[in-house]
């Protein structure tokens, strides 16, 4: 790969990267505004396009660099008539800075020298890309490049080159030295000298340090006061008996403000969220004002553990996603295509021509008997309907009702309880039991693997108390996905025309027997893609997230304080006419260009920031599939043809139980295509896992050792 010298803003956000956390150190937003527009200006000057003194920032050059981000501040200075103070500039030119990190993190991915995760974290890559000072290529990261040099210079009495100083300078303006390094008192003095030895480093130190101070004595006092909205206003909204709360949040947005409150029965007032603006918010900049941790506490307690995914947050949080991530991925799927095919077949022979359906339940266990096989190689659909009643209650109670405590534990106390916590146990038993070393040999590893590997390899991180939640955690995606299938089904029966489209794209994949996953072009399943994508804006089924504030932040002119319980409904924004216009209207053109209206921190389905939806990839190819095998293999219709769409609004978002189906004939012999000369060893194999007998062979093989660890 061809070298590139990185420049002073590259280097700084390098130095900034937190490895153990996937994200940065946490610098104070305006800490780092001044910090990365003191590392532009730098540069610039080492590339002779301005020079600075003690005084004042003068133009030298104002031909381009090559490097937008580098350029758009070099444009801004060669506007100005008059020589201003390098203070003037960095405060001048902060408001740029969210745009340089943002550009110059897109450089560095495409350099291969940072690898961007799902849920806005990156790491390190190795990457071959520079040579030492003697000249030997050496092979290492670039932040190690980057860090040894800084290391050298204060550890050491070599004398600094100006670049180094610079970046010194900045970094210990950010004050996160004691992060990076073991830093005693005589090298604190060594990092002092070093930041006097260069006037461009001292001029513009000095200048972030007098621009830092006035921030941070400013008082918010001049915020606004969050809006109370109209209980009289909700009662009348439409979209609140039709139980869709995104377009409520909506309604109640446009009105209101993007921030604003609804009074409670039991609690406190809970405070909304809403907009494309905060979901922007949200997603870069949550992690260092929300938690997740404060809301969940309770119902991580009826799982009697502590420390679950959906409780962490920084390291911990980072380290669990990074050991879960593989079995859930897109590309694990694409692996396991063959036996999807085989799964969704098998099932689909129990929706009998003549019969009618209920989407609300049926979906969901046409879900759940792919899901669990797939990545927990365990089949759990006998119990799955007694488990779900069981999540239900808890999220009523505690997410829904919000109860005092004594009142939760009379209706967490009851005989369906007790017999979901018993369908709790018996499926982590059932998970168990098929995941012994002698039942897992030769088998691909998979969530349980995965979870019980590291329970047992790091068991204070992950204790056998979690185990409960985490073992019995796929059947969650189970449950959404199949609320989503459900509306999804609504949705194509309800718009015959782009129905027969997508009947047209599955006839032509399946034509030649099972495709393959290079089969699944854009142009392939075009108008199926952008169907499922509008069937996510019209009917998100999760379409909301609760964080308690846990540092004092301003949202657009609005002050959340320490403690502040928030829900950010970030799928109302599908309702919004600004974001997309008609929202009420079913339009799969919407993503279609010019309009791409879907690029847009408005469009949301899979959640914000770093607890964006784990296996988000996984479930976009797997409704791909399920959408376009329904379509081939059932003919289907409404039992009412004027049923008109409403969901199941609580304890969550779901297809309305009312809607019924009714199964007029198979298109095509399910018995006979559920074992394909292509899916029958993986299928066989499958089963065999999840029932426990003697597995066939496989390709992908891990060992009786493997498995304990």
């Amino acid at each position: 790969m061809e070298k590139h010298q990185l420049n002073l803003p590259e280097e700084l956000i390098l130095m900034l990267l937190n490895e153990q956390t996937g994200y940065f150190h946490q610098v104070s937003g305006w800490t780092l505004n001044c910090a990365v527009i003191g590392a532009v200006l730098a540069d610039l000057s080492l590339q002779l396009r301005i020079d600075t003194d003690m005084e004042s920032l003068q133009l030298l050059d104002s031909k381009k660099t090559g490097n937008p981000s580098l350029d758009i501040c070099l444009n801004e200075i060669a506007k100005e008539p008059e020589n201003k103070s390098t203070r003037y500039w960095i405060e001048r030119l902060a408001i740029y800075a969210e745009d340089i990190v943002d550009s110059t993190l897109e450089r560095l991915v495409e350099l291969e020298i940072l690898q961007y995760h799902d849920g806005d974290f990156w790491t390190l890559s190795p990457v071959n890309w520079h040579a030492d000072k003697s000249g030997n290529n050496r092979d290492d990261t670039a932040k190690q490049f980057v860090r040894s040099r800084i290391s050298e210079t204060i550890f050491t009495d070599t004398i600094p080159l100006p670049r180094d100083i610079i970046i010194i300078s900045l970094v210990n303006t950010c004050d996160l030295f004691g992060f990076m390094f073991e830093i005693d008192e005589d090298t604190e003095k060594r990092i002092e000298q070093i930041c006097q030895m260069e006037l461009i480093g001292r001029v513009i130190s000095a200048a972030v340090q007098e621009t830092i101070a006035n921030p941070l004595l400013r008082k918010s006092h001049l915020t606004k006061k969050i809006p109370y909205a109209s209980v009289i206003r909700i009662g009348l909204n439409r979209n609140f008996w039709k139980g869709n709360l995104p377009a409520l949040f909506a309604n109640l947005a446009e009105k209101y403000g993007p921030v604003f409150r609804i009074r409670t029965v039991f609690g406190k007032p809970m405070t909304f969220m809403v907009g494309a603006e905060i979901n922007h918010w949200v997603h870069r900049k949550g992690r260092r004002y929300l938690t997740s941790r404060n809301f969940y506490l309770d119902i991580q307690g009826e799982y009697g553990g502590a420390g679950l995914l959906p409780t962490l947050d920084g390291a911990d949080h980072f380290k669990l996603r990074k050991v879960l991530q593989p079995p859930y991925s897109g590309k694990r799927l694409e692996s396991e295509l063959d036996t999807l095919y085989s799964l969704i077949r098998n099932h689909l022979k129990t929706w009998k021509a003549g019969t009618e359906i209920q989407p609300y339940s049926a979906s969901r266990l046409l879900l759940n008997s792919q899901i669990m096989p797939l990545v927990m190689s365990t089949e759990t659909n006998d119990i799955f309907p007694t488990l779900i009643k069981w999540k239900d209650r808890i999220l009523t109670v505690h997410f829904i009702m919000r109860l005092p405590k004594f009142l939760a534990r009379i209706a967490l106390n009851t005989p369906t309880m007790k017999r979901g916590l018993e369908a709790v146990d018996a499926a982590v038993k059932r998970i168990q039991q098929n995941h012994t070393p002698a039942q897992r040999a030769g088998c691909p590893r998979d969530f349980a693997d995965e979870t019980l590997g590291l329970h047992a390899s790091d068991p204070q991180f992950m204790p056998e108390a979690n185990l409960r939640f985490m073992l019995t955690s796929p059947m969650l995606p189970s449950l959404y996905l199949g609320d989503q299938l459900g509306c999804t089904i609504y949705a194509l029966l309800a718009n015959p025309e782009i129905h027969a489209k997508i009947k047209s794209e599955a006839d032509a994949l399946f034509a030649n027997g099972d495709p393959k996953i290079e089969d699944f072009t854009e142009e392939a399943t075009d108008v199926t893609r952008r169907f499922i994508m509008e069937c996510q804006r019209m009917y998100p089924v999760v379409h909301m997230i609760p964080r308690n504030v846990a540092n004092s932040c301003v949202v657009e002119g609005i002050e959340l304080p320490v403690g502040e319980l928030v829900f950010i409904a970030h799928c109302a924004s599908h309702y919004l006419e600004d974001v997309f216009p008609k929202p009420h209207k079913f339009d799969i053109d919407r993503y279609l260009p010019p309009r791409d209206e879907h690029r847009s921190p408005g469009f949301a389905p899979y959640g914000l920031g770093t607890h964006t939806c784990l296996g988000m990839h996984f479930m976009k190819l797997q409704l791909l599939v399920n959408v376009l095998m329904i379509s081939r293999y059932l003919k289907l219709e409404l039992t009412n043809p004027n049923f008109k769409f409403r969901f199941n609004a609580f304890p969550s978002l779901s297809v309305s139980k009312k809607l019924k189906i009714r199964v007029i004939e198979h298109l095509h012999d399910l018995s006979e295509e559920a074992f394909s000369s292509n899916g029958e060893v993986k299928f066989q194999n499958k089963m065999s896992e999840i029932y426990g007998s003697e597995p066939l062979p496989t390709t992908q093989k891990h060992s009786e050792e493997e498995t304990l660890v």
